[in-house]
């Protein structure tokens, strides 16, 4: 294999702790000091190609600045998603001053860790995944990173491979990313990893005391270690008029699809709901020209996540692109021919619409278990800080319901990063290696131009602390209570935003009364030690 060795900088140009990206050929590479040695991994986080320049470097890890997936800089291994790679590392050596980087000529930045393989006469034991989401395949990469030469069996009622469900109401809705890139594998990935993948498979019963898993088919099932990862299902309209063909729900790769077959012909839409996945697809109508009406009982979008100034932000973003806000009302029923053509509302006002999605919530997928007791509230599956619901029965991502490490409150999250790490952590404990839950919820969205990122978790708060400027839409918003910041709301702060989260992993963020003084920028670096020095500017 052909190589390239190229003097890419000069040792004392970077100071301890410092990152500078480089480029040998057509590679783009990140240098990282640490101590006397320098690092040179691939540049890019490898979930989507986020450059680590800006990310944050804490011990051995640096944390991706959008999306908080966390590297080893020392062997480029993936330590946390939703990133399913690793990164390349590349071999340096110090000539005097200058910094000497040797890159092979395939060198892609990233490649696939190290995986055990299946060997059934060492290992005959069955596990099953149940469920293809962000939950189900991390959770079946990372038995074979943990060692696990057994059986995998991942079972999904959908009939696409793996992919990234985060898509559907962004990037894929808006057109800016094709139906091949958004699936997380291909399918020689699975067969060369020996992940039985089934498609278009519905479970029907899973029996937690016989260990039995049966199917539409009434095929049957054993497994010696289960992980439940089902998800959630959207919640309908349950109004008169509620069945009509264009209205739809997002929920699946078709949900998507739909959607936008009818929104090629569709002039005028209403959203009914203010959620995330509501607001995300009024911006993508309205940027594919479709006037779009968001009707919603609240007040304003997230005012309950966000709070009531980002509330208004987001309400300001929208009219700006021209949404129409009907809040405060409900849907009393929907009137058409063959279609649904019109939404009246609760008011009595009638709104013309050639295409309807409902975006009111979800619920989980759980009603086919029985052994296991489900949360009377939510029919949430209960597990313990290992991710464990019953002997060797795992659940993860939406479904779960899980102890918060630093509250010791139960809550569930319906987070895609979340479900990822949750795969990991439960594909871990089936794995032999027991390992606890410490994760830091994250989800991001892009709305038009304006993204925001949220780190930790937060169903209340006595203040909302602001750094920077909501009118400028460059903003770090803390929530906090009882003097201690339980989440972060932000807009194009991103490397901070990282840096919060992993303050937050350690317990190490800054009292309210230290972050009413603002410049958190300034803050950070000396909360994670010598080795969070900013990249260069």
């Amino acid at each position: 294999m052909s190589q390239t060795e190229a003097v890419v900088a000069q040792f004392h140009e970077l100071q301890d702790g410092q990152k500078r990206q480089v480029t040998v050929g057509d590679t783009d590479i990140l240098l990282i000091r640490r101590d006397e040695t320098i690092y040179a991994i691939g540049a890019y986080c490898t979930h989507n190609r986020a450059p680590l320049e800006q990310g944050v470097l804490h011990g051995d890890c640096i944390v991706c600045p959008w999306h908080n997936a966390y590297f080893d800089i020392t062997t480029g291994d993936l330590h946390q998603p939703p990133g399913l790679d690793s990164l390349d590392r590349y071999p340096v050596r110090i000539d005097g001053d200058d910094i000497i980087v040797t890159v092979p000529e395939s060198a892609s930045g990233h490649r696939v860790p190290d995986m055990a393989q299946f060997d059934p006469e060492r290992d005959n034991r069955t596990f099953v995944i149940l469920g293809a989401g962000a939950a189900g395949t991390h959770a079946a990469e990372t038995l074979r990173v943990a060692g696990y030469q057994g059986r995998i069996v991942m079972i999904t009622r959908e009939d696409k491979l793996p992919y990234d469900r985060t898509t559907l109401s962004k990037n894929y809705f808006t057109g800016k990313l094709k139906a091949d890139q958004i699936l997380m594998r291909s399918a020689d990935f699975y067969q060369q990893h020996n992940i039985e993948l089934r498609l278009n498979c519905v479970v029907t019963n899973v029996d937690i005391k016989t260990k039995t898993i049966v199917l539409a088919t009434n095929e049957t099932l054993t497994y010696n270690s289960l992980l439940i990862a089902t998800g959630t299902q959207p919640r309908h309209l349950a109004v008169p008029g509620a069945a009509f063909p264009n209205i739809f729900t997002l929920r699946s790769f078709n949900d998507s699809d739909r959607i936008l077959a009818a929104a090629a012909h569709a002039r005028q839409a209403v959203v009914i709901g203010s959620s995330f996945i509501g607001m995300e697809v009024a911006a993508g109508l309205t940027q594919r020209g479709i006037k779009v009406t968001v009707v919603s009982p609240d007040s304003l979008p997230f005012e309950q996540i966000l709070g009531t100034q980002i509330g208004e932000l987001f309400y300001k973003v929208h009219a700006e692109n021209g949404v129409t806000f009907k809040m405060g009302r409900k849907v009393t029923q929907i009137e058409g021919e063959s279609t649904a053509q019109t939404v009246i509302l609760n008011n009595g006002d009638r709104l013309a619409a050639d295409l309807v999605v409902v975006g009111i919530g979800v619920q989980p997928v759980t009603d086919f278990i029985t052994g296991i007791e489900l949360n009377p509230q939510d029919r949430s599956i209960p597990v313990d800080e290992y991710l464990c619901a019953a002997e060797n029965v795992y659940a993860a991502g939406d479904i779960a319901r899980f102890p918060d490490w630093r509250t010791a409150a139960s809550m569930r999250v319906e987070h895609w990063r979340i479900a990822a790490q949750h795969g990991r952590i439960a594909a871990f404990n089936m794995a032999g290696q027991p390992t606890a839950f410490r994760g830091v919820p994250v989800f991001w969205s892009m709305q038009y131009q304006f993204p925001i990122r949220y780190v930790g978790h937060a169903t209340e708060w006595d203040e909302v602390i602001i750094d920077g400027s909501l009118d400028d839409r460059q903003f770090i918003a803390f929530y906090i209570k009882d003097n201690r910041v339980l989440a972060a709301a932000s807009s194009k702060r991103d490397t901070e935003t990282a840096a919060i989260a992993e303050l937050l992993r350690i317990d190490k963020m800054p009292a309210a009364n230290k972050l009413r003084q603002g410049q958190f920028d300034r803050i950070y670096p000396g909360l994670l030690g010598d080795l969070a020095i900013p990249a260069e500017a």
